[in-house]
C-alpha cells in the first residue's frame, strides 16, 4: 500500500482532474499552482479589467478630494489603490493626492490592501484581518457617519449595499472608480468553459471575484445553459470560491460553494487538493485499487489517462460495480447519439488499452460488461 501511495503522490494530488479558471488577473499564478499539483487547467477569463487612467470620472474624483478633504478614505483593493496613485502621478497630481491622504482617516480592506497603502508611503488607520467590507462598514457605522464625507475606492463594480448603508447613516459618499470590469473581448474561451462544465468535462471551476462569477452565470443564461450549469455545480462540478464575497452571485442561484479559511490563491488550491481526491471513486477491482478521477484513472497509484468516451463507459460501470451493464445502456452513456452498439465495443477496447489491465472489465457474452469487483468488497450494490 505504501508503494501505491508513493506512486499516487508522485503525480500530484490533482492529477487526473481538470479545473476551470475564470480569473482575469493573477490567472497565470493560479494556473501555475494548479498545474504544479497535477491538474489540467482550462483558462477562460470571464471578465477583463479596464484601467481608467484616462477616465474623466477618476480625474474629477481625484481633483475633488484634493480640493475638499474627505473625513475617511476606504481602500478596497490592492490593485485599485495602486492604480489610483499611478493615475494621479500620470496627471501630475501624485504628490498632492498623497499629501491629502496623509491627513484623512485611511481604512484598508485587509492585508493586501494594507501592503499597497504602505508601499505608497502611507499608514492606514485600521484594517480588518477578515478582508470583509461588512466589517469595514460596521466600524464606520459604530464610529458614526452622519455628516461625514467618505471616499470609497470602488472594487471594480459599484458597492450598492455598502454605499447605501453609509448614505442612510447620513454620510456623503464619493466614489473613486479606479478600474472597471468589462466583458472579455473574446467570448470564445468562456463558451468553451461553459460547454465543458455542462458536459462534465470539468471537475471544478474556480472563482476569485464576484463579478467573474456573475459574468459566467449571465453568459450561461444568454446561451440558455443556466439550468444545466446550476445542475452541474450542484452535482458533478465543484464551484470553489476564494472567499464569501466572491460566492455571493452563486449563492443567489442556490449554488453551494467551497471556500478556504484564508482568502488567498494558495489556500484555494490546497482546498481543491483535499476536496477533489475525496470526491473520486475508489474500488477494489480484480486485485487492483482503481480510483476514478475526472479525465484519468489511478490503477494502484499509477496514472492512466483515458479518452472521454472511455471515461463515460467507466463511470457508467462504476455506478453499479459488479453488476452487468447492458450494451444499450453503455451506448447511451457515450458522447454523441449513435445507435450502433459496435461503438461500445470500440470504446471499450480503447478503455482497456488505456487502463493497461484488461481484466478490470469483464465481458459477459450477449449481455454486456461489468467491473470485476472483488468479492471481498461485499455484495453487488448501487452507487
Amino acid at each position: 500500500m505504501d508503494d501505491v501511495q508513493q506512486r499516487t503522490d508522485d503525480h500530484g494530488p490533482l492529477a487526473g482532474f481538470t479545473v476551470g479558471v475564470t480569473a482575469a488577473r493573477r490567472a497565470d499564478e493560479l494556473g501555475a499552482l494548479l498545474t504544479r499539483r497535477g491538474a489540467a487547467v482550462l483558462h477562460a477569463p470571464a471578465l477583463r479589467i479596464v484601467p481608467l487612467a484616462d477616465d474623466s470620472e477618476l480625474l474629477a474624483a481625484t481633483e475633488q478630494l484634493i480640493d475638499q478633504a474627505p473625513d475617511v478614505v476606504v481602500a478596497t483593493t490592492a490593485i485599485g489603490f495602486r492604480g489610483w496613485i499611478e493615475a494621479a502621478e500620470g496627471w501630475g497630481l501624485g504628490e498632492a493626492l498623497l499629501k491629502r491622504l496623509r491627513t484623512v482617516e485611511l481604512l484598508a480592506r485587509g492585508p493586501k490592501v494594507k501592503g499597497s497603502v504602505r508601499a505608497a508611503g502611507l499608514t492606514e488607520e485600521w484594517s480588518p484581518s477578515s478582508e470583509s467590507m461588512a466589517e469595514v462598514l460596521d466600524r464606520l457605522l459604530e464610529e458614526g457617519v452622519d455628516g461625514r464625507r467618505i471616499a470609497v475606492q470602488l472594487h471594480g463594480e459599484p458597492l450598492p449595499g455598502f454605499v447605501e448603508s453609509l448614505r442612510a447613516g447620513g454620510a456623503e459618499v464619493v466614489g473613486v472608480p479606479v478600474y472597471r470590469w468589462m466583458p472579455p473581448e473574446d467570448i470564445g474561451p468562456v463558451d468553451r468553459l461553459l460547454d465543458a462544465a455542462v458536459s462534465r468535462g470539468l471537475d471544478a471551476v474556480t472563482f476569485t471575484s464576484a463579478p467573474a462569477a456573475a459574468s459566467l452565470l449571465s453568459r450561461a443564461d444568454e446561451r440558455g445553459l443556466l439550468p444545466e450549469l446550476l445542475t452541474a455545480f450542484g452535482h458533478d462540478v465543484l464551484p470553489a470560491c476564494v472567499g464569501p464575497v466572491t460566492a455571493l452571485p452563486l449563492q443567489a442561484h442556490g449554488v453551494d460553494t467551497v471556500q478556504p479559511e484564508r482568502f488567498r490563491l494558495g489556500p484555494l488550491v490546497q482546498l481543491l487538493c483535499r476536496e477533489l481526491p475525496a470526491r473520486a471513486r475508489s474500488l477494489p477491482v480484480a486485485g487492483h485499487l482503481v480510483e476514478i478521477r475526472g479525465h484519468a484513472v489511478l490503477v494502484d497509484g499509477e496514472l492512466k489517462p483515458v479518452p472521454p468516451a472511455g471515461m463515460s463507459l467507466l463511470r457508467t460501470l462504476a455506478r453499479r460495480p459488479g453488476w452487468v451493464v447492458p450494451r444499450a445502456e453503455l451506448l447511451r452513456a457515450l458522447p454523441g447519439t449513435g445507435r450502433d452498439e459496435h461503438a461500445v465495443e470500440t470504446a471499450m477496447a480503447r478503455l482497456r488499452t488505456a487502463l493497461g489491465t484488461p481484466k478490470l472489465i469483464q465481458t459477459v457474452v450477449k449481455r454486456g460488461y461489468r467491473l470485476a469487483l472483488e468479492p471481498a468488497a461485499g455484495t453487488k450494490y448501487d452507487a
